[in-house]
């Protein structure tokens, strides 16, 4: 070792923990003091507590709180808007489709006016649709199709 480089080594060095813990070790500086030791650090203890500083923890949980409910409430406005929508669609005549006239005839003959009648015929089951006259497969996958372009999937 060079001379006059180095600092004074202390062989007993004294820590000291805040929460009364004392032993020794060696080291350069004579006197330690440490927050926290393995008698007292939750790892070690094996409590489990978690260490607020200045309220952090108190403030994050509030944040997640409210972005939850801000979700919540994003999700209740998206879902009343498609629910109106899918209102306005039902609410509206079938020559809104775009069927070919002998689709339009058919219906029409059966009495149906609006879209919500044929969804409402098409939640009871394909065959609804398909008892009505002059009403076969080819016109029942037309229906499907154009029910499904203007965004109302058909049951």
């Amino acid at each position: 070792m060079k001379q006059g480089i180095h600092p004074k080594y202390y062989p007993n060095a004294t820590v000291v923990c805040s929460c009364g813990n004392t032993w020794t070790t060696g080291s350069t500086v004579e006197l330690i003091r440490t927050d926290v030791c393995s008698a007292c650090h939750p790892f070690f203890t094996g409590e489990q507590r978690i260490v607020d500083t200045a309220g952090q923890v108190d403030r994050y949980q509030k944040r997640l709180k409210r972005y939850e409910k801000h979700v919540a409430e994003e999700q209740t406005r998206q879902d009343k808007a498609v629910r109106k929508q899918r209102e306005t669609l039902l609410k509206l005549k079938i020559e809104a489709l775009d069927l070919s006239d002998r689709v339009l005839k058919s219906l029409a003959d059966a009495g149906m006016v609006s879209i919500g009648e044929i969804v409402k015929k098409l939640e009871a089951g394909d065959r609804e649709l398909l008892a009505v006259e002059g009403f076969g497969p080819k016109a029942l996958e037309e229906v499907k199709a154009q029910l499904q372009a203007i965004g109302l999937p058909p049951a």
